[in-house]
């Protein structure tokens, strides 16, 4: 299936955006995201959907071992490529659906602004418990679901064009939506926020942090910011792999017993 982000209209159109050409600085996420990211000194991180490769460059920058940046757009990772090298940074064009996911092979998992592409959920998070490493961690920043229920995810606004009320529909439908993107039609899916945690705790995940996207005060005068007040447009969380299996007995939680490198299974041993 083609990536919009590898039409080439599209791709300039998003080249422009202010979190495009300032990178973390520029997301008014970040000040709320960069708090979750767990110590990734000396382990391996993969990044889904690394976009322009700027987590993956803060994680090589924060000591992480080696990074794997995956896009499912060719533009993307040439962009990648050129904006954040690294001599501990791989990028591959590779869709998050399509990757192998090595057993155990990372200690962390990051994910920002791709999992409201992606219909089935629980199978990522299945995939991600599966190549996270005992301790490791999911960090992902997702659309917030108040803002994929919305109605062509716009405002509804008065005779002069100002923003009335944010409109919520279909909340408990989840599947695919059309937005209007960067003068685009872009197709993303809904996701109520049973599945989004539900989903976790269900392949194994315990959840560590949670965070609704709120813009800093230093961005308010940016045009329309104030109003990114009045909805939550992103969701924040972090899922721990911990030192247990789907399968091991409930509170066995947290760090390893001595000796042991995960918590015995229904069985004990």
């Amino acid at each position: 299936m083609d990536n919009i982000y590898d039409d080439e209209d599209f791709f300039t159109a998003y080249a422009g955006m202010e979190r495009s050409r300032k990178g973390l600085q520029g997301a008014g996420e970040w000040h709320q995201l960069r708090p979750m990211f767990p110590r990734v000194a000396g382990r391996a991180v993969l990044d889904l959907g690394c976009g322009y490769g700027w987590h993956c460059k803060y994680a090589e920058e924060q000591g992480a071992a080696r990074v794997l940046g995956l896009d499912g757009s060719r533009r993307m990772i040439e962009e990648a490529r050129r904006r954040n090298p690294g001599p501990r940074i791989e990028y591959r064009a590779c869709a998050l659906e399509d990757y192998d996911y090595p057993p155990e092979a990372f200690g962390l998992v990051v994910s920002n602004l791709v999992l409201h592409y992606v219909r089935d959920l629980e199978a990522v998070y299945r995939r991600v418990w599966r190549t996270l490493e005992p301790g490791g961690s999911f960090l992902f920043n997702i659309e917030h679901p108040v803002f994929t229920s919305g109605v062509e995810e716009d405002w509804i606004y008065d005779g002069e064009g100002r923003p009335l009320y944010w409109p919520v529909d279909g909340y408990f439908s989840p599947g695919p939506r059309e937005t209007r993107f960067l003068g685009r039609t872009v197709p993303k899916q809904h996701h109520t926020l049973t599945q989004i945690l539900g989903g976790l705790l269900s392949a194994g995940f315990t959840i560590g942090a949670v965070e609704e996207a709120m813009p800093p005060a230093d961005m308010m005068d940016l045009p329309g910011m104030a109003d990114e007040l009045r909805r939550p447009m992103m969701l924040l969380v972090r899922g721990e792999k911990g030192w247990l299996s789907p399968s091991s007995p409930p509170g066995c939680r947290g760090a390893p017993p001595p000796g042991r490198r995960r918590c015995p299974g229904p069985g004990g041993g």
